[in-house]
């Protein structure tokens, strides 16, 4: 107890002697023990117990002090002579001086305090690439950190940017460009967002409607209407790298409209639009209904790539850190039990219900398992048709940087490696995720190969003027 004393304080004994922090000596302890044991200690020590000031805060800035000063003085009796000497105020002088005493103090306050609020609103879109979001509710995950959360279901990322811009939200489920735009002002006024980890990577598939089984080449797709989720989206950046690779252009050769995921099949079904790269479970829906068939898998594209995060405002990290590292944690802990492949079946049938997904559950099944039908009459074993990783790599934001400059979704110079490092929170996921005991990779940076060609997150404004189909 005598941990949350004043260490600055010469009267006080903190480590040797008495155990209430009382007295100066364990026989002054015991004295006072004597003459009034049954009452007048037991009060004292009731009152001994508490914060001297009542705030978790300010308890923890005194164990903090009170570490810093065993450290330089070994003993109890050099500290406070040390203090009698010199002055209490002096003495925390000249520490601080040599050691950063009140960054450590509220390191201490913001890992070790009570949470802000317990009562969150997460919003997300009802798609697969949501599964550790949506999952973390129907099997304890957020509950596990202390959070009470309202996990909901919103029609498309829109509506969830608006929302969360609002504050209606206090984070949300998002595709992994939407915090970069956020930040940087496209399509939304500027506001300073972050995304501190990867929802899904892989995941996503371009499908076709049954009656162009005979254009599986995308060279014959000229004409074609696509849709895709929201315009900053892998999907779009992902359908528009694939089509310019062979030679389409996707601003002149096809139209690429927006529509919100849970609309696609019906739109694919009532022949407005010829295809999509669209999230799962939208792709196997398609195929359950009869109405499309799997013309590629995205990972086919880029093996790996990101997808949906779990993204959150500067705002809210600030004004609630402790529990955004709960929120955090609690991401982190059901992302990495979705990359358990033999916990996919457990988990297709926790998000499959109406209040989340709202699918069959086999067709859940058939996108977490990666055992599935492809509308052309072909069982296909892809177990990481979909996967789950964390890890928000700074060289994932610089290549989608790269791939809004290229199609002019921004303008003028980026610095890249700025933007990318203050809006993917790679490092605090590193050090969130040793704490939880999780592999974390030790760079922030990687090279991709994507369809044969490299991308180097260190060259980024000469690989958006590399392509021979570019708006830079």
């Amino acid at each position: 107890m005598g941990a949350f004393s004043d260490p600055f304080d010469p009267k006080k004994t903190l480590w040797s002697g008495c155990p209430c922090g009382m007295h100066g000596s364990l026989e002054e302890h015991n004295q006072a023990a004597a003459k009034s044991r049954s009452q007048s200690h037991e009060t004292q020590l009731a009152r001994q117990a508490e914060p001297d000031s009542g705030s978790t805060e300010e308890s923890m800035a005194r164990v903090v002090e009170s570490a810093v000063m065993k450290g330089i003085f070994g003993t109890d009796v050099n500290r406070r002579r040390f203090l009698q000497a010199v002055g209490s105020g002096t003495a925390l002088a000249a520490i601080s001086q040599v050691f950063p005493l009140e960054a450590a103090k509220a390191l201490a306050a913001e890992t070790t305090g009570k949470l802000e609020k317990t009562k969150l609103k997460v919003g997300f879109v009802p798609i697969t690439c949501a599964t550790p979001i949506i999952m973390a509710h129907p099997l304890g995950f957020y509950k596990k950190y202390g959070l009470d959360v309202d996990v909901i279901k919103t029609a498309g990322w829109a509506v969830s940017r608006d929302k969360s811009l609002s504050g209606e939200y206090d984070a949300a489920h998002m595709l992994t460009p939407m915090p970069l735009a956020i930040t940087l002002g496209a399509g939304s006024t500027p506001n300073p967002w972050t995304m501190p980890a990867v929802e899904n990577i892989n995941g996503q598939a371009i499908t076709l409607a049954m009656k162009h089984k005979d254009k599986n080449d995308p060279r014959k797709w000229k004409g074609f209407k696509f849709a895709v989720p929201f315009e900053y989206s892998m999907h779009n950046f992902l359908l528009r790298y694939y089509v310019a690779e062979h030679g389409i252009d996707p601003d002149k050769d096809i139209q690429i409209r927006v529509l919100p995921p849970p609309e696609m099949v019906a739109n694919l079904r009532a022949d407005n639009v010829d295809g999509y790269l669209s999230p799962d479970p939208f792709n196997q829906r398609a195929v359950y209904d009869g109405v499309g068939f799997i013309h590629k898998l995205t990972k086919d594209i880029w093996d790996k790539h990101p997808c949906c995060a779990f993204a959150a405002s500067r705002k809210f990290i600030h004004e609630n850190p402790n529990t955004f590292l709960a929120l955090f944690k609690a991401v982190i802990d059901a992302t990495h039990y979705a990359a358990n492949k033999s916990n996919r079946k457990e988990i297709a049938a926790a998000i499959a219900p109406k209040n989340y997904l709202n699918q069959p559950v086999t067709v859940v099944e058939q996108v977490l398992t990666g055992v599935f039908a492809d509308g052309l009459g072909n069982v296909r074993n892809v177990p990481d048709r979909i996967d789950f990783d964390p890890f928000p790599w700074h060289s994932m934001a610089v290549w989608i940087l790269t791939q809004m400059k290229r199609w002019g979704y921004v303008k003028g110079d980026i610095d890249y490696k700025k933007v990318a490092e203050e809006v993917y929170l790679a490092t605090d996921a590193q050090k969130v995720m040793a704490d939880m005991g999780i592999p974390a990779p030790k760079a922030t940076y990687a090279k991709y190969s994507i369809m044969g060609k490299e991308f180097d997150p260190a060259k980024p404004e000469a690989y958006a003027k590399s392509f021979a189909i570019t708006r830079v």
